[in-house]
């Protein structure tokens, strides 16, 4: 328990003194999103149309700015090497650096998501349920990323290719909680996406450390 909370304080540390975590993380969240009035038109109903799927959208693109520093940062100044050879496996590391990169990403987008859905025009009753759409939905995101932040570890420039990989596996996040969001704001039940994308982000919860640990063993060699 030391050792993990000693790894956790150290990646909340970084990310806030640097920026890259909580604050360009939500700075790119607010730009996307208040940018959207600007290029859809003023009119109340189109900009509730696109709230759903635009907010997820923002907070997708947001969660993916700061991964591909998850571990590189590290594997550069050679700590990735003294964390591999820590008491904690490597499955337990992959899931605090996860844990703290949506602690510091993911949870503040969370929190912030209600004030900005009023800029779309997004209505009351869906307000809550973009609130726990997005806690429940922000992890696999952040999850799904530390594999593809450990494959491409060892390469130079490897932001691109961390986004070619990861995007296609954020598809079921991405389309469950905007269909969560969506059907609350229509009146509908919006129970059984989000059931959908709270098994999702526990499918991944589950397999997601396992698979980065196994790409960081094989860069690790």
């Amino acid at each position: 328990m030391r050792a993990a909370r000693a790894i956790i304080g150290r990646e909340l540390s970084l990310a806030l003194r640097s920026g890259g975590g909580a604050g360009l993380g939500l700075a790119f969240f607010l730009i996307v999103v208040l940018l959207a009035p600007l290029g859809v038109g003023p009119e109340p109903q189109a900009l509730a149309g696109i709230a759903p799927g635009m907010l997820w959208i923002a907070a997708l693109l947001a969660c993916l700015l700061s991964l591909d520093r998850l571990f590189q940062a590290d594997a550069e100044d050679g700590s990735l090497d003294a964390l591999a050879l820590s008491p904690l496996p490597i499955e337990a590391i992959v899931a605090l650096k996860a844990l703290a990169h949506w602690l510091t990403t993911g949870l503040p987008l969370a929190v912030a998501a209600p004030l900005i859905g009023v800029t779309l025009q997004l209505p009351a009753a869906a307000q809550p349920w973009l609130v726990a759409s997005l806690a429940a939905g922000t992890p696999a995101l952040s999850f799904l990323g530390a594999i593809g932040a450990a494959v491409t570890v060892g390469l130079r420039r490897g932001g691109l290719l961390l986004s070619v990989l990861v995007l296609p596996l954020y598809l079921p996040t991405l389309i469950f909680g905007a269909r969560a969001v969506a059907a609350a704001a229509a009146g509908e039940n919006p129970w059984p996406a989000f059931l959908l994308l709270g098994g999702v982000t526990l499918g991944v919860l589950a397999g997601a450390p396992f698979a980065a640990a196994a790409a960081l063993r094989a860069n690790l060699r």
